[in-house]
């Protein structure tokens, strides 16, 4: 958790809160060193969608495209 003064905190309000946003880090936000309020980010309320929610998970390795040597055989 990132530590921040209140004036720099006040400075820069817009750049930390988008960072929080796309870092998921949460920010503590300081007066004269002593804790005042903490910045964090909001969790969805949306479940994920089950088109692309396991994108990216799945690697391929080898030729998947070409046919294969070998007979099958396919029960009837």
């Amino acid at each position: 958790m990132r530590e921040m003064a209140a004036g720099q905190f006040k400075a820069k309000c817009l750049r930390v809160m988008s960072d929080v946003q796309q870092t998921r880090e949460e920010v503590l936000i300081t007066k004269h060193g002593k804790p005042l309020v903490k910045l964090i980010p909001v969790e969805s309320d949306e479940a994920p969608s089950l088109l692309g929610y396991l994108q990216g998970t799945v690697q391929v390795t080898g030729d998947i495209i070409s046919p294969v040597d070998e007979s099958w055989e396919a029960d009837a």
